[in-house]
């Protein structure tokens, strides 16, 4: 069998439960991983290319759960030190005034900036504004991408109502022209903003829809005190139980946030297979409280780690994520043994795949997408390297990514993004992002 890329001589970390090779190889044939173990064990003869990963890991690309690529991308560093509901407030006037092109130059920096940073697979929200500008951009740099639609009727977003359910009402026709398209890479789903934004007719739609097309749904859920008291004082209960009620909550659900639930909540998680799209930094920032994982564990619940947007994160990085999450929940545990290294390695990866119902990705075994990253180890900020996990949690950045492969194909070596003009992505990122501002803000 000829090899198309060979991976070999780094700490290989599979991710799935399986234990990390000190020495090994992984090799590619095609959009599969070909094979997994000891260089010595791994045939590499005839490979079209190989990559020397000597002092580095090779471990599955990241699976971000959760986020918004172009419209926070064009928002990041304009608000700061607000709440969650001022926040969304001030973003709103400058969604209204989204066109695509501006959209387009926003997602390509997105794109670019996650390629970087290892991030090979992710689950966009659409809060409001086109989805095709993605669409566009995911041609020139083919990451493996679920792209929710996003809907509201109510509050902030009352004004895309007539949009939502038109949208919904014809969502076949967007399956049939987008799902499963860019080699299998692109799928759609649907995307309800959030329980204060979305009545019972509209999650009911919601459902209907994805039942009849098989297309996964992503939605806000439980992010914070706000949204609490909202669905308290309009259905008298909590969020998670009145979708529960609506018969909206299944396994095709990933549900970001979730900082504000109890053990009941929990459980109905557990039991519908809903999944939680779990972003701590954006949560501590906007003060919206913190995900009980030690509960959601307990009770089964599939969690996967997400940066959120890059305005209420500011950057698409994951190996922030992954040091946040563990230092954050070892204070509120108060229990600094909790959420070990490979944990949350797991929940930014396999996880974090299962989460966004992406189950194809984010392990590295035979048959499993080749969606693989090389992360240098060989720096001052990472030396002396005594456990490449502890390394990775606690000391690597997105720019010790060397290497993205995704379906087999190298999108960046040796930090050069293929086939793009960063210089001009940037350029034109930038005038776009600072006229729109002008023109809604002033």
């Amino acid at each position: 069998m000829t090899i198309d890329i060979a991976i070999t001589n780094g700490t290989v970390m599979p991710m799935g439960g399986a234990s990390a090779i000190e020495r090994g190889t992984v090799t590619i044939k095609g959009d599969k991983i070909a094979a997994v173990g000891p260089s010595a064990d791994v045939d590499i003869a005839g490979a079209v290319k190989v990559i020397d990963a000597s002092n580095c890991v090779i471990m599955p690309g990241f699976a971000n759960s959760h986020t918004h690529i172009a419209s926070n991308m064009l928002l990041r560093g304009l608000l700061e030190d607000v709440r969650l509901f001022e926040w969304l407030g001030t973003m709103w006037k400058l969604k209204q005034n989204f066109d695509p092109e501006t959209l387009y130059w926003a997602n390509m920096n997105g794109l670019v900036e996650m390629v970087k940073s290892g991030i090979t697979a992710f689950n966009e929200h659409f809060d409001a504004y086109a989805v095709e500008p993605q669409i566009e951009a995911l041609k020139e740099l083919p990451l493996r991408a679920t792209l929710g639609y996003g809907f509201a009727d109510r509050g902030i977003y009352a004004q895309i109502t007539d949009w939502s359910w038109k949208t919904l009402n014809s969502f076949g026709d967007l399956v049939d022209r987008h799902h499963h398209s860019n080699g299998g890479l692109l799928q759609i789903g649907l995307s309800p903003h959030a329980p204060y934004s979305c009545g019972a007719e509209m999650y009911h739609l919601v459902r209907e829809v994805a039942d009849a097309y098989s297309v996964p749904i992503h939605t806000h859920l439980a992010e914070g005190p706000q949204e609490i008291a909202y669905v308290q004082e309009h259905y008298g209960t909590s969020p998670v139980r009145w979708l529960h009620s609506l018969g909206f909550l299944k396994s095709d659900v990933t549900a970001a946030h979730c900082t504000q639930l109890d053990e009941e909540d929990a459980r109905i998680l557990a039991e519908t297979g809903t999944k939680i799209a779990h972003c701590p930094i954006c949560n501590a920032k906007l003060s919206s409280g913190t995900l009980h994982l030690e509960c959601v564990q307990r009770h089964g619940v599939t969690v996967g780690l997400a940066t959120d947007g890059p305005a209420s994160h500011n950057t698409l990085d994951m190996f922030q994520e992954m040091k946040f999450a563990s230092i954050i929940h070892k204070d509120k545990t108060g229990n600094a043994e909790f959420l070990p290294t490979t944990q949350v390695l797991e929940m930014a990866t396999a996880e974090g795949a299962k989460a966004m119902n992406r189950p194809e990705t984010g392990q590295l075994c035979a048959g499993m997408a080749a969606d693989v990253i090389v992360v240098n180890l060989d720096t001052t900020h990472t030396m002396p390297v005594y456990d490449p996990a502890a390394s990775l949690v606690y000391s690597s950045r997105a720019d010790d990514v060397l290497h993205t492969i995704v379906a087999g194909q190298l999108l960046m070596e040796n930090r050069i993004v293929a086939g793009v003009d960063e210089a001009e992505i940037r350029r034109n990122f930038h005038a776009k992002a600072h006229a729109l501002r002008t023109r809604s803000l002033t």
